[in-house]
């Protein structure tokens, strides 16, 4: 079996109590609404001390920000005044909880949900729908997790923070669904004097840890900056043999050229090297059609297996002040990501006493994809009906080139797999022969857009916008020619926001997005581009200066041609599922959220997501994730006492059902795989053993809870984390 049986369904990059607390929290806030001294944060976060701020950078309540973001409409506009669901997970939210990975963050966010395809990919999806929309400091990028390399394990090092826009953002990313776009914000050099910290870390099955980030000035002024960021990581797995070397190294330098012209550049480099690396998962049944309970330890990987990747970088920012109202911003970046794949998929049933039947089907690629991502984008203010108004107009372009070669093995020859009961990873790695070119894509997308926010009135903002797109892609895939895409498709963007007060807004938005897709159906024939609308609405305030943020939000979701898999039905002359496409699939829910600090020392990020994603005939869409999501994470900080600075924290990872409807294959009896609703509890502790030292222990999964991480993709299942705990060691300077 060949990389392509397995690449399609990847391809679409691939997140009750607390409905009270939405109500309790405004009137906690309102009781206890006096800000701390000088109405200023008490709390400082784990990123180092940037006392001179070149940029309109501020970071609130340590689980939420004031900044103007850029993810939703490029206007930078805040959280409030976004008429979308919008989730900042913070730096500090990233420290205290060890979020490591772009998987790890998504796991913990509101609205959005993962599964593990295997030990190396992650989807992402959110109201029902999957994640295939990505940015890099607002400007879209393009994934492809069936041809991963590396992204969903992308380390958060190097970024300030992860920005989260639930619904359509087809004005900004462009092509996609109407689920959630991902903004990646990097670290900049803010400065003027030598500031840093130094990072340790030590957990089970030995994950061990080192960082160091340093930011310094070059010029006596100030006005040049740099920053650099170190990071090395060597661990095992709960699951047996696999285990995985990680080094990142990203560097930037900031420099303000003149008053009104400053200037960014960068690079970055992560090198993945994993070790016995798993391709699928475990079957759900024995020879005799009964279900499998696995160790969770257990592994389909050999001693040979690995998806070593390696992502490289590099960047370039330019912002140009025009007079005093308007700015000018050129931005070019270059990644070029490979892949370097040694493969082995375990198919079949084995027999439950001799672990006997199982078939092998080893495959080796390299992967290489370079892309080139530019953007300008000019911003400012205006008069009109004597009043101030914003605009944006801007224009981006972006093209992917990717290769994905594959080699040869005399499969005629392969070794039985043996006793499964007993599989140590020895099976012999075959013997790779001629390397040819089994996949070669171009694809681009380019787009012009604009948007204006109207002042009205004081209490009352519209914002008007609109895309013109753009997405194509031709090239070859295992010996088929690929050609398809849209020109010109204008994508509307609406809202409308009014200030009841000062701290609650209600605001109501829509917007369409489209799609084009690879996805083929039982005829060979590419499905007609997804056609989305979103309609949404909701309220958010904000309470203690801005340190506390809430949002409860309404959304519904329509789509036509939704590529879902056909059960039972297969591309013409492949082993490739085929799709088929859903009319009138829809989406409808709610959201309740709370992000930032309840009290001085207490910061909370609490969420509740429910909806429900069905077809034209009320059947269930997208049901390998789940409709139900329940985030919590909570600290306190004593700030008096011999316990001055010692931080407790907790919280609890809840999500509903989801499954797989699919057909036994020894009874031939119709079967669902499913994954029941299971919650995760986790907890920290933090004590400054000195002004500059601190000890930071982080005990995740206590209760050692048993479940799938998911079931059904592929008829194979993957199993979660147990407890696990990690000690870490920071020195700040």
């Amino acid at each position: 079996m060949g990389f392509g049986a397995r690449a399609p369904a990847f391809r679409r990059r691939v997140v009750f109590g607390l409905l009270l607390a939405g109500v309790a929290v405004p009137s906690i806030a309102a009781a206890q609404s006096a800000p701390t001294q000088n109405g200023e944060q008490t709390s400082s976060p784990p990123a180092d001390d940037q006392s001179k701020e070149r940029e309109d950078i501020t970071v609130i309540g340590r689980y939420t920000t004031n900044d103007r973001l850029d993810s939703a409409t490029g206007l930078g506009l805040t959280i409030q005044e976004t008429p979308q669901s919008v989730t900042v997970v913070t730096e500090q939210r990233l420290y205290d909880q060890q979020l490591r990975s772009l998987s790890d963050a998504i796991n913990n966010a509101a609205g959005v949900s993962s599964k593990n395809y295997d030990s190396s990919r992650n989807g992402y999806s959110a109201r029902g729908f999957i994640i295939d929309n990505y940015l890099v400091d607002g400007v879209p990028v393009q994934y492809d997790p069936g041809y991963s390399a590396g992204e969903s394990e992308l380390d958060l090092s190097i970024y300030d923070r992860v920005e989260i826009v639930r619904g359509a953002t087809g004005l900004l990313s462009g092509a996609g669904n109407p689920s959630a776009s991902i903004n990646l914000v990097r670290k900049h050099a803010t400065s003027d004097h030598v500031t840093g910290s130094l990072v340790a870390s030590a957990g089970r099955w030995n994950d061990y840890l080192v960082q160091g980030d340093i930011s310094a000035p070059v010029t006596s002024d100030g006005s040049v900056r740099v920053r650099g960021v170190a990071r090395y990581q060597d661990s095992d797995s709960y699951v047996d043999l696999l285990g995985n070397r990680k080094l990142v190294l990203y560097g930037v330098v900031d420099a303000d050229l003149t008053p009104s012209t400053r200037l960014s550049a960068g690079a970055s480099y992560q090198d993945n090297d994993p070790r016995a690396t798993t391709w699928g998962g475990l079957s759900p049944w024995y020879a005799d059609g009964s279900r499998t309970d696995w160790p969770r330890s257990k592994t389909i990987g050999a001693n040979w297996t690995r998806w070593a990747t390696k992502q490289r970088a590099a960047f370039v920012n330019l912002e140009q002040d025009l007079g005093a109202d308007w700015t000018l911003r050129l931005y070019g970046n270059y990644t070029r990501n490979t892949g370097d794949l040694h493969l082995l998929f375990l198919y079949g049933q084995p027999d439950r006493t001799t672990g006997i039947g199982l078939g092998a089907s080893p495959a080796r690629y390299d992967s290489i994809r370079d892309q080139w991502d530019t953007m300008a984008r000019l911003t400012g203010t205006y008069t009109l009906f004597g009043r101030r108004h914003e605009l944006i107009v801007g224009a981006s372009y972006a093209k992917q080139k990717l290769d994905f070669l594959s080699y040869a093995t005399n499969y005629a020859n392969l070794a039985p797999v043996g006793d499964f009961n007993a599989w140590d990873g020895s099976y012999p790695e075959p013997v790779w022969t001629d390397r040819s070119l089994a996949l070669s894509w171009n694809t681009k997308q380019w787009g012009y857009y604009a948007a204006t926010r109207l002042s009205l009135a004081d209490s009352l903002k519209v914002i008007l916008g609109g895309r013109l797109g753009s997405w194509t892609r031709d090239g070859m895939a295992w010996g088929t020619p690929t050609n398809f895409g849209r020109k010109n498709r204008l994508v509307p963007y609406a809202g409308v926001l009014y200030d009841l007060t000062s701290n609650h807004t209600i605001y109501a938005s829509y917007t369409d997005i489209f799609q084009p897709q690879d996805y083929q159906d039982r005829n060979g024939d590419f499905l007609a581009p997804v056609k989305g609308s979103n309609y949404e609405a909701g309220l958010k305030s904000s309470f203690f200066g801005g340190r506390l943020k809430t949002a409860l939000s309404v959304f519904r979701v329509q789509q036509d041609n939704l590529g879902q898999e056909d059960q039972g039905y297969f591309i013409p002359g492949t082993i490739n599922p085929a799709y088929r496409a859903v009319s009138g699939a829809k989406s409808t829910g709610f959201e309740v959220e709370a992000n930032g600090e309840v009290t001085p020392g207490w910061a909370i990020s609490m969420n509740y997501t429910q909806f429900k994603a069905k077809d034209r005939d009320g059947g269930r869409v997208n049901t390998l994730y789940p409709q139900k999501l329940l985030r919590l994470f909570t600290t306190y900080e004593v700030r008096s006492g011999t316990l001055n600075g010692l931080t407790l924290g907790g919280g609890v990872n809840w999500e509903g059902s989801s499954y797989t409807d699919t057909t036994n294959p020894v009874t031939k009896v119709p079967e669902r795989l499913q994954v029941n609703g299971y919650a995760i509890a986790n907890v920290m502790v933090r004590y400054p053993i000195s002004e500059r030292l601190s000890l930071q222990v982080n005990a995740d999964n206590i209760f050692d809870k048993k479940y799938y991480s998911q079931i059904g993709f592929y008829n194979q299942l993957a199993y979660g984390r147990p407890a696990d705990v990690k000690a870490t060691l920071r020195y700040a300077f």
